[in-house]
């Protein structure tokens, strides 16, 4: 296909795409014993999640290590060793004898605690040599389906704890400690629940779970087109209309959707060749569709799955504390690239979508059934019910909703689907998750979280700003090659507690490394779903993450802000000050959005551009006199904007 002809990527090209930059989707197809294998075993794992959601989830040891031998057994048979054996070979693909053993010792791993737990509970941590042999087992084979599952890079992070708990005193400086013997770092990565199932796999296989499930359902509703289709209706005819349109279609497809890759490619199919279309350079256009599906993780009430973790690590707080909190930011994100694409647009000269190119709102209203389900989740959190109820009970209201249309109705065949479905994409989570818990044991047990918020508070000489900084690097890096669940787990047990010691609030220690462990995710020189959308539109992959990077500014500038004004994040204020919050801060994103595309109502000189960019600052930080200067400022730069010298200035 030579897309420099005109020719769109094709679904084929769309899937190649996808398993190209993201690792959760490098599914073998299985057909014959082998795939019906596969699906009953994924079946029979959202079955029993389903089980224990409606009637109680077991002990933690139980419930964590059968979900971590479902996870397990059914890796090794869907994720091959090596991409090359994803291609079939004379009309069938090929599963190596070892694939099928590795998933034997899986499930046999997942089974000792559920069998051996009257034992394992007597002996109180004293190992059999059939315990070391098990324990030794379930660390392997975790990092060997993390490798398959997720990828290289949080394998290889996780290798070198380990590497750090058994050589801990030949490390240098305030590093070295004791060390750990071979039946000790079995014994707490396995045999408690601190390692390998500890919290970030029991969030796994209780919250994360069922809201995967909840999105698996969304999806066979049609509710992913219709998100496109509503999009096109309340923008399609703006300025720019297309980029406004992949704005709001991927900031709703974030909310069933936690990959931003994922993201991309759904969404970006659609909006992309229309953007291009219309006028857009290829490099902007993916560069849209790459920061707002990038930020959809961000966007409550349903944000990244490490959303879910964050209730687990901080303590004393509800999922909806969370989405809460996350509110504003969110707002501002998605603002900020609505702005810059607005003032692209009118630097370009760009329209919106001619009628003809507009769906019938009739028809699109009449499906707006389909958003209840999102609806019902934000009304069951507030309420108070639990997140694990809440996602089963929103699973209940999809397929009530799903039912007023015969287009739409979920019939027995597309529930099973669903639930496989929602199987599938939760086995990439559980590695991830089982990988983070070793990192975490190992912090635990060695007392490395400490050691190192000591050490980077010391680095950055006690200051807050440098702490900040360092920890954005940290999170970047960190996020460039892991998912955003073992990049929060790295880095809120690592780089969160050197903030919280400086007396920053714990919510916003641990939304300021979660936020930039996201956007990783369009950063380069390792920008995934900016190179997903440069493979859609044709653009060159690091123009692409350049600009998404640029586009989404506000991600790297807002957590800053709530770090220093919690405010911002609705802690400690009033109703009156948070919508005084808003309204500055949406206007300091508009100053902001100006500057980096350098037009607002004319082509702005350098000097108007430094200009907007502080005042857009001052704005967005939630402080009165910041806020007075910023306000006057901006007033001078809408006048000089709109009242003077108004000849028009084309970019060249």
């Amino acid at each position: 296909m030579n897309r420099n002809q005109g020719h769109e990527p094709s679904s084929e090209d769309m899937q190649d795409i996808l398993k190209k930059y993201d690792p959760e989707a490098r599914t073998r197809s299985l057909t014959g014993v082998i795939g019906w294998i596969v699906f009953i075993g994924l079946l029979s794992f959202s079955l029993f999640q389903l089980y224990t959601a409606i009637f109680g989830v077991y002990t933690a040891q139980i419930q964590r290590s059968i979900h971590l031998g479902f996870a397990l057994g059914l890796i090794f048979l869907l994720f091959p060793a090596v991409k090359s054996h994803l291609h079939q070979q004379k009309g069938r693909l090929q599963i190596a004898w070892y694939d099928g053993l590795l998933s034997i010792l899986g499930v046999i791993v997942g089974s000792y605690w559920p069998l051996m737990i009257q034992d394992l509970v007597l002996r109180v941590g004293r190992l059999t040599i059939l315990d070391m042999v098990v324990g030794l087992l379930a660390i392997l084979l975790v990092l060997e389906a993390t490798r398959r599952a997720v990828g290289l890079p949080i394998t290889i992070i996780a290798v070198v704890f380990l590497l750090y708990a058994y050589f801990g005193p030949y490390m240098p400086g305030f590093l070295a400690h004791r060390g750990l013997s071979l039946e000790q770092i079995v014994q707490s990565m396995f045999f408690t629940t601190e390692g390998i199932l500890g919290t970030p796999i029991g969030v796994s296989a209780t919250f994360i779970f069922l809201f995967l499930l909840f999105g698996s359902f969304l999806v066979k509703t049609g509710v992913g087109q219709y998100f496109n289709d509503l999009a096109v209706s309340i923008a399609g005819k703006l300025t720019g209309g297309p980029a406004k349109v992949a704005i709001f279609s991927s900031a709703l497809q974030g909310t069933i959707s936690g990959s931003s890759v994922a993201n991309v490619v759904t969404s970006g199919s659609f909006t992309i060749p229309m953007m291009k279309k219309l006028g857009y350079r290829k490099e902007f256009a993916g560069a849209v569709e790459a920061a707002a599906s990038t930020g959809g993780q961000l966007m409550p009430p349903i944000m990244g799955a490490a959303a879910f973790l964050m209730v687990e690590f901080i303590g004393g707080i509800s999922y909806w504390d969370i989405a809460k909190a996350a509110a504003i930011p969110a707002v501002l994100y998605f603002t900020g690239i609505w702005i810059m694409t607005h003032f692209e647009a009118k630097r370009i000269g760009l329209r919106g979508l001619s009628d003809e190119e507009m769906p019938d709102r009739k028809e699109v209203l009449k499906k707006i059934y389909l958003l209840v389900p999102i609806i019902a989740v934000i009304v069951l959190l507030m309420s108070g019910m639990s997140v694990t109820k809440a996602a089963l009970w929103s699973i209940v209201v999809t397929i009530a909703a799903s039912a007023i249309n015969k287009e739409t109705r979920i019939g027995l065949k597309d529930a099973i689907d669903a639930l496989v479905d929602g199987a599938r994409t939760a086995l990439a989570v559980a590695a991830a998750t089982a990988s983070a818990g070793i990192i975490v044991g190992v912090v635990t047990k060695t007392g490395l979280g400490l050691k190192l918020a000591n050490g980077l508070v010391d680095l950055s000489g006690g200051l807050l700003i440098p702490t900040l900084f360092f920890t954005m690097i940290a999170a970047i890096i960190l996020g460039m090659g892991s998912p955003t669940t073992a990049n929060y787990v790295i880095t809120s047990t690592i780089a969160a507690p050197a903030i919280i010691l400086l007396g920053v609030p714990d919510l916003a220690a641990h939304l300021f490394v979660f936020y930039f462990g996201i956007i990783a995710d369009i950063t380069p020189p390792v920008a995934l779903a900016a190179f997903a959308a440069a493979g859609v539109s044709g653009g060159e992959p690091i123009r692409t993450g350049v600009q998404s990077a640029k586009l989404a500014i506000a991600a790297f500038i807002i957590p800053y802000i709530f770090v220093l004004s919690p405010e911002m994040l609705m802690i400690d204020t009033t109703l009156l000050g948070i919508i005084w919050v808003v309204i500055t801060s949406v206007t300091g994103m508009i100053a902001i959005g100006s500057a980096m595309v350098g037009f607002w109502a004319r082509k702005m000189n350098p000097l108007e551009r430094i200009i907007a960019f502080i005042t857009g600052l001052l704005l967005i930080y939630p402080e009165g006199i910041s806020d007075i200067i910023g306000i006057i400022i901006f007033a001078l730069l809408y006048v000089s904007q709109y009242f003077f010298n108004r000849q028009k200035v084309k970019a060249v």
